[in-house]
């Protein structure tokens, strides 16, 4: 099998750079869409406003407050209104993306990013949002020294890694991975494992996670 070809995407840090105005209105698209997915969600279930807040245990009017665009709901809020609902907090906070289509398009020139609380690393989903799928898939940007802490991470699901370009060096529970273009690194999320780029040059990959109901 020939080896993937080296493929050399926007750099890092010019791309958030560039995108900082347009990530300020995504949020602010995202906070004013809560309202109405608590809405929707809730007359699709045949609830009223008093059985909501009966199951969720926030009141009536706080609902309907939200609901009316007039409130943003706090985290715990919204943790018990997903809660009641049946929905992953994530689906109030993900933006809609061909709700009624048969299948999720991501045109080569799309950027959507995801959200990281790690530094050095960019995230662009080329999957659909979580309401509908488990799969998870973003083209990863990595720039040279960027890891993911000391404290290795570990969660619900399941990871995979396919190398494009430069470097990512993983520890998968103590044992070390070196994800270099062509290779792919695949583990359970549940054991601890960290990564970080070690390289003098800017790592890209795609980056895929299963993401548990």
């Amino acid at each position: 099998m020939s080896r993937v070809p080296r493929t050399q995407g926007p750099p890092c840090l010019d791309a958030q750079a560039s995108g900082k105005n347009d990530g300020a209105g995504d949020v602010e698209r995202i906070v004013g869409s809560i309202g109405l997915k608590v809405f929707s969600h809730r007359k699709r279930m045949g609830l009223s406003l008093q059985q909501l807040g009966e199951r969720s245990d926030v009141s009536a009017a706080a609902i309907h407050k939200i609901e009316q665009g007039g409130m943003v709901p706090t985290i715990t809020t919204l943790l018990k209104l997903a809660t009641a609902l049946g929905r992953p907090v994530s689906y109030f906070v993900e933006e809609d993306i061909g709700l009624d289509d048969v299948a999720v398009f991501t045109p080569p020139d799309e950027n959507r990013p995801v959200f990281t609380s790690h530094q050095g690393i960019e995230l662009n989903s080329i999957s659909g949002p979580y309401g509908r799928f488990l799969l998870a898939g973003a083209r990863a940007c990595v720039v040279s020294g960027a890891s993911s802490g000391r404290k290795p991470m570990q969660h619900p699901g399941e990871e995979l890694v396919h190398g494009l370009s430069g470097v990512i060096e993983f520890s998968v529970s103590g044992q070390p991975y070196r994800v270099v273009p062509g290779s792919t690194l695949h583990f359970q999320g549940d054991q601890p494992h960290t990564w970080h780029n070690p390289g003098p040059d800017e790592a890209h990959a795609i980056w895929m996670a299963l993401r548990p109901q």
